[in-house]
């Protein structure tokens, strides 16, 4: 039997955050290098869905692709009111000890369970605090969920890591648990859209 780890708590801020994107935010940069901030949220809304159906292990058109084969897609009408929905379906799905057992897909990758539950982890702490940095807003993550990000960033080449992770960043030894998970994903902690 795998270790769950609750999505809820990320996901909460995830969707705090993306609440209060506004529209004139939406062109602006992020720390993820040459996308918007509509792009990010047209991006999640793709990976929301698409973790949800590995937590089911409802394979198909979601598990079987990447969504964004052709790249980020560009915001599309609705984005809010989809991810107000879908991330807290998101967490309730990986709730399920299923989820964690046995093997998925996500992006046409086959992947145990506990590594599915974990990227999705992953994705929507590390986007939710590229939405909250991009956008001006705060963003707080618990130690329990940062540890279980290092857990899975830490398994990759400090080097980076093509169409997953950038080479890690320099932090200081007063860094907390979280500014060390965003530097080893090569997220700079002091970024800012300035």
């Amino acid at each position: 039997m795998a270790d769950l780890v609750d999505l809820g708590p990320a996901g909460e801020r995830l969707a705090a955050v993306a609440a209060n994107v506004t529209d004139d935010q939406l062109d602006g940069p992020t720390p993820c290098e040459g996308r918007t901030v509509g792009q990010l949220v047209q991006h999640l809304v793709g990976l929301t869905r698409a973790f949800r159906a590995a937590a089911d292990k409802d394979f198909g058109p979601l598990t079987d692709t990447s969504p964004d084969e052709a790249g980020w897609p560009d915001v599309r009408p609705g984005w809010r009111e989809a991810l107000a929905e879908q991330v807290p379906a998101l967490a309730a799905a990986w709730r399920n000890p299923e989820a964690w057992d046995g093997m998925t897909r996500a992006g046409g990758v086959d992947l145990p369970g506990q590594v599915g539950g974990l990227v999705a982890l992953d994705e929507i702490v590390l986007h939710g605090w590229d939405l909250a940095r991009a956008t001006g807003q705060p963003y707080d993550c618990d130690d329990a969920t940062a540890g279980a990000c290092m857990a899975f960033v830490g398994g990759f080449d400090e080097g980076g890591t093509p169409g997953l992770f950038g080479p890690s960043v320099q932090v200081g030894p007063g860094a907390s648990a979280f500014e060390q998970v965003l530097a080893r994903s090569g997220r700079d902690p002091g970024w800012s859209p300035a």
